[in-house]
């Protein structure tokens, strides 16, 4: 399966963020829908989810600018499929902070490991702060 069917695999809504993640919690992520907004109130903090696989080199990178006034960047972790083995892949959980209302774009880039200028494949998701 490519990583672009991959990364379309299973899609679901997004999951919010547990205040602290845990072992437990983070098994249980689906990949977030680019096709539907984000909905979340100004404060709270929100996840996307994409599916992923380090160990093939691809990798997903924030594209352009998040605007700050509605969207912070918090952090991105990996959590792979159980059993954990060489290429079976997993989710890269990316958690967002709603700053303030307003409407804005999170968009994803997946590079190959030859080639870190153009990506192939990019995911775009509309994020409503209310």
């Amino acid at each position: 399966m490519s990583l672009a069917m991959a990364a379309c695999v299973g899609l679901s809504t997004v999951t919010p963020a547990p205040a602290e993640p845990t072992e437990a919690t983070m098994e249980n992520f689906d990949a977030t829908d680019p096709d539907k907004p984000v909905e979340v109130s100004a404060g709270n903090e929100f996840n996307i989810v994409v599916q992923a696989n380090p160990t093939t080199g691809y990798h997903w990178e924030l594209m352009g600018e998040l605007d700050g006034n509605v969207v912070e960047f918090i952090s991105k972790d990996y959590n792979p499929d159980e059993p954990v083995l060489v290429g079976s892949g997993g989710v890269d959980i990316w958690n967002f902070k709603a700053a303030g209302s307003g409407e804005t774009t999170i968009t994803l880039g997946s590079y190959s490991p030859s080639n870190d200028a153009e990506p192939e494949q990019t995911l775009t998701f509309t994020v409503i702060v209310k």
